[in-house]
């Protein structure tokens, strides 16, 4: 692994004792309309050099909230120090008590409350990890800013990245391992909070996929005609839009519509029940989809079909969560997923899971049922720097049609659970960094 190329933090800048220059702890700036966007103006840049985006500043006689977008470090921790370090430089004096909101597709996702007097006087202390969790709080965040908060003019927002795949396909009898490589294009667009329009093109560089095996399954071949999906060297991975948001306190909810993945285009809708405190998470998904041409970039097959699945996540400590999904499958058959994930302290994870559904062995052919190990990998240790993208890998003993989720982008329980109490715990020490 290549050494992090990370900007240090800023020191915290502690502010003049209130006896020495009691004038400069005076609230008159908050009656003053224009204050917000003054301070708004010289946080902005801060928070850039830091890898945060500010999407929302409300500030009080006595108080800041700082709504932010973390576009950086994999770590929220990270994020959430570096966002109270800022509001340090720039808040008047007054200001004693700092909130720290992560955002991330429009939702408000927690709400860390750090008081600036515990920042100025704990940072060199020995035990400073331990004694700043004690006096921080990690609580709900309210669906939407206070009224009057100044904004930042982020929407409407276009990002991009060009950059290559790898795309593997395991255990065909005459060839173990099959390949293909090339370059992906990915844009989004998202107009407004919560809104984004997304899509992915693939160009094949090299590869042999398409030389497998035909499929033999006596199911739906919902995932065994990968072999006619592969002919093609340019293809539209996916084009979707999406709209996600906060419908209520401890909900979060998802609607995404369009060609969804290379095999599957529809409509998904999902809601997900996750308390800030909590380690247990509750979630349901209900898709209508379509199975996609093999040729045609815009066109569907006759097959379609209902799916959908509900979900119970549960944090198990030491960075192992478990997941139980109950519900109907791509090839229609019906059963249950049970998986166990395990993410390290450097970013890594590895995990597995099996299937079981109302499919005979004899009917789901070799392998009996489906069951797999995956991994993840963070992008930072190939770039040498902090970055929030991560690549994946999953391994089956054999690719067959039962028991097969749709694979949809953006599913809400990793967005959210990355910022509540338990991750931010495991990681606390981070903050300082």
């Amino acid at each position: 692994m290549m050494p992090l190329s990370a900007r240090a933090p800023r020191p915290v800048v502690p502010r003049p004792p209130r006896v020495d220059n009691p004038l400069a702890y005076d609230t008159a700036w908050a009656a003053r309309p224009e204050s917000v966007q003054v301070l708004r103006a010289a946080l902005v840049p801060i928070l850039k050099e830091d890898g945060l985006e500010l999407e929302y500043l409300s500030v009080g006689p006595d108080s800041a909230e700082l709504r932010f977008r973390n576009i950086r470090y994999l770590s929220q921790t990270i994020a959430v120090g570096r966002g109270a370090r800022a509001l340090a430089r720039v808040m008047p004096p007054s200001v004693e008590v700092f909130r720290l909101v992560p955002v991330v597709g429009g939702m408000a996702l927690s709400a860390v409350t750090i008081r600036r007097t515990d920042l100025e006087t704990l940072e060199f202390e020995p035990e400073a990890t331990e004694a700043l969790r004690a006096v921080a709080g990690v609580g709900e965040a309210a669906p939407r800013p206070a009224p009057g908060a100044g904004s930042m003019d982020i929407y409407p927002n276009f990002r991009w990245s060009l950059g290559p795949f790898f795309e593997p396909s395991y255990f065909d009898p005459d060839q173990p391992v099959r390949m293909d490589v090339g370059i992906e294009l990915f844009g989004a667009y998202e107009p407004a909070p919560g809104w984004t329009l997304a899509g992915t093109i693939r160009h094949r560089l090299a590869g042999n996929i398409a030389d497998g095996r035909a499929s033999n399954s006596v199911l739906p071949h919902v995932r065994t005609d990968q072999v006619q999906y592969a002919q093609n060297d340019t293809k539209l991975q996916n084009l979707y839009g999406s709209y996600q948001w906060r419908p209520g306190t401890d909900l979060y909810a998802r609607v995404t519509v369009g060609y969804l993945e290379e095999m599957f285009g529809g409509v998904s809708a999902e809601v997900l029940w996750k308390p800030v405190d909590s380690r247990l998470a509750l979630g349901v998904e209900a898709n209508y989809v379509g199975q996609r041409d093999f040729d045609d970039y815009l066109g569907f097959r006759d097959y379609r079909v209902a799916t959908g699945h509900a979900s119970a996540y549960l944090e198990m400590g030491r960075g192992y969560v478990g997941q139980l999904s109950l519900g109907r499958y791509l090839a229609g058959d019906v059963g249950g997923t049970l998986s166990l994930d395990r993410t390290f302290a450097n970013g890594w994870s590895v995990g597995g899971w099996f299937t079981l559904t109302n499919v005979s062995a004899e009917e789901f052919g070799e392998g009996s049922f489906d069951k797999g190990i995956r991994f993840s990998i963070p992008v930072n240790w190939f770039l040498g720097k902090p970055s929030t993208r991560k690549v994946g890998l999953n391994i089956r003993p054999i690719q067959r049609d039962g028991g097969q989720q749709l694979n949809v982008p953006g599913r809400l329980y990793e967005q959210v659970r990355t910022s509540h109490a338990k991750a931010l715990d495991d990681e606390w020490a981070r903050v300082w960094e």
